[in-house]
């Protein structure tokens, strides 16, 4: 089964970062932090950095899908680009550049 789980309130710690609503539920808050607690996953915070360091700009969406974060950013030059980390390790798996 594809869990699509929007982590956006995390983005509120992030500058420049456009406010937006949870689609989250209380226990999928509580089985992303337990995962995250048990080592399986590394935090949201420690991928965005990561993120924001290899492309500064605007935090435009967060997901967890499946196995994977993937980071949305509207770069300080113009691009949008979807970074893709694994949710084991925090590795960088994939940078997509969105063209219209």
């Amino acid at each position: 089964m594809r869990a699509c789980l929007l982590l956006l309130p995390l983005l509120c710690l992030l500058p420049l970062a456009a406010p937006a609503q949870s689609t989250l539920s209380d226990r999928d808050h509580e089985r992303v932090r337990a995962a995250v607690a048990r080592g399986e996953m590394v935090p949201l915070a420690d991928v965005l950095a990561d993120a924001q360091r290899r492309h500064p700009g605007t935090v435009l969406e967060v997901e967890l899908e499946d196995d994977e974060y993937e980071v949305e950013i509207l770069g300080d030059d113009g691009v949008i680009r979807e970074l893709e980390y694994d949710v084991r390790t925090g590795a960088l798996l994939e940078v997509e550049i969105e063209v219209d």
